[in-house]
């Protein structure tokens, strides 16, 4: 599968960039909009940074978590009047594959949603290839417990020596059984790329009128998400793990928790947290300097 050639000559204590440009074009969730997307080689200490190339002048957008403005549904960045929305699922693959600094150049509002899972632009990320560069990757340590909460919704930090999640979902769903609710495990690049980067975004096909009332899910389908309706999985394939939607959610924190500007080394603890309560964590470790130091790997 695709996870052993992204990870393959990866020297984990460098910084990597992208080999050569690479595109490709897609439909966005929340807008709608056909959405052109190419990555470009970037140098040392860049990290992530969005580009508005259709607004004149463009605009850059860094993922970092300081200009995380809309939370609803996605992870939306806006830096001046430039906004870069569903944000995660790209960062997520970056996490995955290893990749520290990229220029993403955008042609509209929205990242494309491919699939609804990391997989496409893990492969988009190894058909560019990486290249390590000449400066150390820094981590983020976590030396003491930071969390928020939001009425029975939590997400914490805690110390540890890798980075681990814990996370659990509760929708009370028929096809959403308790036993596979949660996600627990050690999220080392390998284990991400091959049981978390392909686990697609859900919806309910009740709430379907609502969102796009809002202005939300206009591109949603279920070629691009897993949908439900009150009793059932709608998609014909089914699922693609038995607990993808809480997988999904891993999926989620990981790209969310990215918008620190580095990786964390810690374990992530959650129940029923989303976009919200993840950048509001993002900010209380960055607020609370005694809680982290830095570690070069």
């Amino acid at each position: 599968m695709f996870a052993n050639r992204a990870t393959q000559n990866i020297r984990l204590e460098q910084q990597h960039t992208v080999a050569r440009a690479v595109s490709a074009t897609g439909v966005a969730l929340h807008s709608g909009v056909r959405v052109r997307l190419t990555l470009q080689p970037a140098p040392v200490d860049h990290g992530v940074v969005f580009r508005r190339i259709d607004l004149s002048p463009a605009v850059d957008v860094p993922a970092r978590a300081e200009l995380v403005k809309d939370t609803r549904l996605a992870t939306t960045l806006v830096k001046d009047d430039a906004k870069v929305q569903t944000v995660e699922h790209f960062l997520a693959a970056c996490v995955g594959c290893g990749l520290d600094n990229v220029l993403v150049e955008i042609d509209n509002i929205e990242v494309p949603i491919m699939d609804g899972s990391s997989a496409p632009f893990v492969f988009l990320i190894e058909e560019a290839g990486l290249v390590a560069q000449s400066a150390p990757r820094k981590t983020i340590e976590v030396l003491k417990p930071v969390r928020v909460e939001a009425g029975d919704k939590y997400a914490e930090l805690l110390p540890s020596d890798t980075f681990s999640v814990d996370f659990t979902i509760d929708f009370a769903h028929p096809a959403i059984p308790d036993e596979h609710c949660r996600v627990t495990m050690e999220l080392g690049p390998q284990a991400f790329l091959e049981h978390i980067s392909r686990a697609r975004t859900f919806g309910f096909s009740f709430e379907a009128d609502m969102l796009r009332a809002i202005g939300l899910a206009q591109g949603g389908s279920m070629e691009n998400a897993v949908v439900l309706d009150e009793y059932k999985v709608l998609n014909r394939e089914g699922l693609r793990f038995a607990d993808e939607l809480a997988r999904h959610k891993v999926l989620d924190a990981v790209g969310d928790l990215f918008l620190l500007g580095h990786r964390v080394q810690a374990k992530y603890h959650a129940f029923k947290s989303g976009h919200d309560l993840n950048n509001k964590l993002c900010r209380a470790l960055l607020a609370d300097r005694d809680a982290w130091r830095w570690k070069q790997t």
